[in-house]
């Protein structure tokens, strides 16, 4: 796999890179990567994410595998009771107001049996991005947490009652947008 040359390599960092078999692209997002997988006609791409990138121009990859970008994954904090399941809950919405999120995302407070349950839920490819975001807002528990692909499985069969839901939008969403911001975002999704 050849790479096109690239000026300021660090800016891919996070980025995709798609190896097409007689070319490759640099700088896709996750979504984008999502959308592409979903045709037929590229269905033989490989996909690496920028791990590193250098001043000279090389880059750190890390395979993808396809099916991640169909998947989601989570991170769930446990708590013994409702009460302090629901300061956990507020607490996680409070940082998404302050730092909006890395990418769209559910956040549900529910009833899991014995136990309740802060969710976090959103699309695999941003797994790296979720965990950082809430290193940087300081998110912590007093119980259990539990997070990843099968955690999400799990949640789904042990909730028993969502009590609170919300989705959150990271700032480059449509759902930021206002007035003629709005307008020019509609037209260009509708242009394209």
């Amino acid at each position: 796999m050849k790479l096109p040359e690239v000026k300021n390599a660090d800016k891919y960092t996070g980025l995709y890179v798609v190896d097409f078999g007689d070319h490759c692209g640099v700088g896709f997002t996750a979504e984008e990567i999502a959308e592409l997988l979903e045709s037929d006609q590229f269905a033989d791409v490989q996909v690496y994410k920028v791990h590193r990138a250098n001043p000279d121009g090389t880059m750190e990859l890390k395979g993808v595998p396809r099916q991640t970008f169909g998947l989601e994954a989570g991170m769930f904090f446990y708590a013994a009771d409702e009460a302090a399941a629901q300061v956990d809950y507020h607490r996680l919405l409070a940082w998404a107001d302050e730092q909006l999120p890395p990418a769209r995302c559910k956040v549900h407070l529910a009833n899991a049996g014995e136990l309740f349950v802060t969710a976090l839920i959103y699309p695999a490819e941003f797994d790296d991005a979720f965990s950082r975001w809430l290193l940087d807002g300081n998110y912590r528990t007093a119980g259990q947490v539990e997070g990843g692909t099968g955690a999400v499985e799990r949640y789904y069969d042990v909730a028993e009652k969502i009590l609170e839901r919300k989705n959150l939008w990271p700032a480059s969403s449509i759902e930021h947008f206002h007035g003629e911001a709005l307008m020019e975002a509609t037209n260009r999704a509708i242009v394209r």
